[in-house]
């Protein structure tokens, strides 16, 4: 038997390897050919799938706004009286209770301490440490303790403070009254409760004439809740998290403003006669043919029966020159007319903008038949401007002409004083606003002070006035309840300032989700029945294939941060994607267009050139490039105006960056509004033109010049140092001619 050879064996070896290899190569052929057999059925089943979906389509989005319809019931809102802004007069006298208050931190996990232990029966300070705390304020920054700065839940104030015995002998009745406190409030007299009040930045009022100790010191304490929950308006989330040392509840939201808290606004004590006059609504009319203003007004008094009362109404001009009377008995309303009436114009439309008249109105009873003297109850003076408004498909207009709006985003913000009125940085603001040619704002996102709506009045700044729906989401008839009541309180308080000129009824809500559509009919119909005069807006940050709720609103107002939060630090990506997406809105609604807010961060002080993201080089770049896209879309006769992000810096929270990069919605859904990415604020929003201590960056320069130069009074009315001395004026004309 001879042994077979070494070659032999490797000679089997290969062809049993080959043999194998063929075997999983006709294998894997096999497998590939079932995938593509399985990855055919599939894309079938797909397609037949996309057939059925788009035929039921029409009908599921039928029946989810039918069903949405339904349960946005209408019918019980709530109606706010009285309210009129607290002044001195013959029959008025008025006490403020500003200052410096007692404080008390409650246990964020032991909210309801306070309430179950009565604090409110005495001083605060023999139940807890206090410490003092200014009124009005944010009570955030004023301490060293990022406990306080960062506390989620209930507070604490008292004071004590004296009453004349005068009040009590003068029979009249006494009421408090907060311009506001954020978020929920609950308010003491004496230890006993008077008052309790949901929603920040709106003022509320009590009487308390039978609860005060007149001659004799009185003690007033203040529950304050900041909690956000997703039936707040704003809304927010509040959520137990585990800390080094145990639980601890954080409060969480979307919006990127710092959540400020605290008697933020004035409290007044005043008084008012037995019989006073509660409210006053106006409207203005005038007639240009004649040259005469009118103004309608309806009054409203403590008395069930007004048969036997009347009311003078008088209009003194800004020299006190009476220029206007009317007299109305029983029903207490009528018209005054002002013949050769100056008008109220916004700033740079008119070499006198901003003209008021003062409104003198005198509550008498009617004496017997040939009693030329009626008895004299109540006296209350307001301002008033004469203005119209109008809109349609293509522009808005202020008596008779076309409007532009050139102005910006705001927000009610101040180192250590947060939110809290502040009268000398109200002042310095106004006069930015003019310094730099701006004729409109915004109140992003919240109702902003009295205060500030009566200098917006007297400067002749519009504003678009916003109520403190932000970022909503999760939409629900209690939700919807608040909203409402929201704009209610608002349009109230500020339906007889001539600046306000539009009301916005949410800032970048979640309006592409399917039940946004019903939602927003029922706030933007219940906005146009409380006030028929104004249009209504949204701040709209969702795409305009995806939006549902712009079809409720008069004017289109977009948000976008081109070159920004898209696409980066690319400045040719701006004009052209601008002007298409104004199209777009206009070409889907056909309604006036406006772009409520663009922008970039920028920190003071930092230059690079070529321009890069946050240096003050890139900010002008981003602005100019916008401009261009503004400029081409006016000749179109559509976009009506202009509004930076922002005026100024503002604190916002210790977290990323709330906006505008995709994602999802929290429903594990792709997100219906381009927002929320990993950007981490650095010392808080950046990008305004002002610092947050109101210094300009170098695209302030820029947009002054813009602003200026699209105003309506011509080139002599410009700022001597508008423009710069660069070269003689016939040299430069020389070698603009030498370049054609």
């Amino acid at each position: 038997m001879v042994a077979p050879s070494s070659s032999d064996g490797e000679r089997k070896r290969l062809v049993a390897a080959i043999e194998q290899e063929q075997r999983q190569k006709r294998r894997r052929k096999l497998e590939r050919l079932r995938q593509i057999q399985h990855d055919h059925r599939m894309r079938l089943l797909v397609t037949a799938a996309i057939v059925v979906t788009f035929l039921v389509m029409g009908v599921i989005g039928y029946m989810v706004n039918a069903v949405f319809g339904v349960m946005y019931t209408s019918g019980n809102e709530s109606s706010t009286e009285g309210l009129l802004y607290p002044i001195e007069s013959e029959t008025r006298e008025l006490k403020s209770l500003d200052g410096v208050w007692n404080f008390v931190r409650s246990e964020s996990n032991n909210p309801s301490q306070g309430i179950r232990e009565k604090w409110y029966n005495d001083d605060l300070a023999r139940v807890r440490k206090t410490i003092p705390m200014p009124v009005p304020s944010s009570y955030n920054d004023v301490t060293e303790d990022a406990g306080l700065r960062d506390h989620v839940g209930t507070v604490w104030y008292d004071r004590k403070f004296f009453v004349p015995r005068s009040w009590a002998d003068s029979g009249d009745r006494v009421l408090v009254r907060f311009g506001s406190v954020h978020y929920d409030t609950i308010v003491w007299i004496n230890g006993v409760q008077i008052v309790k009040h949901e929603f920040g930045h709106l003022p509320f009022e009590a009487e308390v004439t039978k609860v005060l100790k007149y001659g004799q010191e009185n003690r007033i304490t203040v529950l304050c809740d900041n909690v956000l929950l997703q039936v707040t308006v704003p809304q927010g989330k509040v959520d137990n998290q585990a800390i080094d040392n145990g639980v601890e509840m954080v409060q969480s939201y979307t919006f990127d403003f710092f959540n400020y808290a605290g008697i933020h606004r004035s409290v007044m004590l005043y008084t008012v006669p037995k019989l006073y006059i509660k409210d006053v609504a106006i409207r203005t009319g005038y007639d240009e043919d004649v040259g005469s203003g009118t103004v309608d007004y309806q009054i409203t008094t403590s008395a069930n029966e007004t048969d036997n009362l009347q009311v003078t109404v008088k209009l003194y001009d800004r020299n006190g020159t009476l220029v206007g009377k009317d007299l109305a008995q029983g029903q207490l309303q009528g018209t005054a007319s002002i013949p050769e009436v100056r008008l109220w114009w916004p700033y740079l439309m008119h070499p006198e903008p901003g003209y008021l008249y003062t409104m003198e109105i005198t509550l008498a009873t009617i004496g017997p038949v040939g009693d030329a003297s009626p008895t004299v109850l109540d006296i209350y003076r307001m301002k008033v401007g004469i203005r119209t408004l109008e809109w349609n498909a293509t522009a808005f207009l202020i008596n008779g002409k076309p409007i532009y709006f050139r102005g910006f985003g705001r927000h009610e913000d101040s180192d250590i004083r947060g939110k809290g009125l502040d009268l000398a940085l109200l002042t310095k603001d106004f006069n930015l606003l003019k310094w730099v040619g701006a004729n409109a704002y915004r109140t992003s996102h919240y109702p902003y002070s009295e205060e500030s709506m009566q200098f917006a009045d007297e400067h002749g700044i519009m504003i678009i006035d916003e109520c403190p729906s932000v970022d909503t989401d999760n939409y629900s008839q209690i939700l919807l309840q608040k909203h409402k009541s929201s704009i209610e309180q608002l349009i109230h308080r500020d339906r007889n300032h001539p600046s306000v000129v539009m009301w916005s009824i949410a800032n970048e809500p979640r309006t592409g989700r399917l039940d946004a559509d019903a939602y927003f009919a029922a706030v933007a119909a219940y906005t146009k029945q409380l006030d028929p005069t104004r249009p209504i807006t949204a701040a709209i940050a969702v795409n305009v294939n995806d939006d549902r709720a712009a079809q409720h609103l008069d004017i289109i107002s977009f948000n976008r941060y081109n070159a920004w939060y898209a696409n980066a630090g690319r400045l040719n990506m701006i004009t052209n994607r601008v002007i298409e997406e104004a199209q777009a809105w206009n070409k889907k609604h056909n309604k006036p267009v406006l772009m409520s807010e663009y922008g970039a961060d920028t920190m003071e002080g930092l230059h690079m050139l070529p321009a890069y993201i946050w240096s003050e080089d890139y900010q002008t770049r981003v602005f100019s490039q916008h401009f261009k896209a503004f400029d081409a879309l006016r000749k179109q006769h559509f976009f009506i105006g202009e509004f930076v992000w922002n005026f100024a810096d503002f604190k916002t929270a210790q977290s990323k960056d709330k906006h505008h990069t995709g994602g999802t919605d929290g429903h594990g859904e792709a997100d219906d509004f381009p927002y929320l990415t990993a950007y981490t604020r650095v010392g808080g929003n950046k990008k305004g033109i002002f610092t947050r201590n109101r210094q300009p960056k170098a695209a302030a320069y820029l947009l002054r010049q813009r602003y200026y130069m699209l105003g309506d009074l011509g080139k002599g009315q410009l700022p001597d140092d508008l423009f710069l001395y660069t070269a003689p004026e016939a040299l430069q004309q020389t070698k603009d001619r030498e370049e054609l």
